[in-house]
């Protein structure tokens, strides 16, 4: 199984129905695509700072803006399915169908995940690849990687601090099994003709367990 995460910021990008058109084409019941927060969630930061209200409530409410978001998807790609709890997602795989997945309900349900602004979906994307043992977690991104890419020793830091990841997501893909890359959002033309490996092998942004493992010792 590969989890994808969409990031919200590819909403009014033409590469987003390239993304979606893809990954219903050959996803088989084996794509689980995470939603990002886009413009849902930062109207949720401006509301809290106009109203105060607790990290924990805003955390709720931008679960919300996911969900929103991944509906949206639907909308723009009606072959996609929703999903929002394991057995949704289990049976849209036996289904043969690509799956949007709507986290506000699991991930409430979860009291060991952090209740605010540290804890974002990309690190709620890997959460969901280990509960579904993934075999790839693939953050699609609008950002040019290629800064990144040539920065080998401290890459990982470096997303961090460009906030391009959260700060929690290495804990979440820390020992983990799943493989973790990140793509540019024009990189869908990788796979035009299948979901293969070897096509992100040589060109993601790979986030290795040395790269990790500098940052938690």
């Amino acid at each position: 199984m590969w989890v994808v995460k969409i990031g919200g910021s590819l909403l009014g990008a033409p590469e987003l129905k390239k993304w979606l058109e893809i990954l219903v084409k050959f996803s088989d019941g084996k794509v689980v695509i995470v939603p990002g927060g886009g413009l849902f969630a930062n109207s949720v930061r401006e509301a809290q700072q106009i109203s105060n209200v607790s990290d924990a409530v805003a955390h709720h409410m931008a679960l919300l803006a996911m969900d929103q978001f991944g509906l949206m998807l639907t909308g723009l790609n009606p072959t996609l399915v929703t999903a929002s709890s394991e057995l949704e997602i289990a049976e849209r795989g036996w289904q043969h169908r690509a799956t949007v997945w709507l986290p506000s309900k699991m991930v409430m349900a979860d009291e060991s995940i952090l209740k605010n602004w540290h804890v974002t979906s990309d690190s709620l994307s890997a959460w969901l690849a280990n509960k579904l043992g993934a075999e790839q977690l693939i953050l699609v991104k609008s950002k040019c990687l290629l800064t990144y890419q040539k920065e080998r020793p401290n890459k990982l830091q470096h997303l961090i601090d460009d906030e391009l990841i959260d700060t929690q997501f290495i804990h979440y893909v820390e020992g983990q099994k799943y493989q973790t890359w990140i793509l540019n959002k024009a990189d869908f033309s990788l796979f035009e003709d299948g979901l293969v490996l070897q096509k992100l092998a040589d060109n993601g942004l790979h986030i290795t367990a040395e790269n990790i493992e500098s940052l938690v010792d």
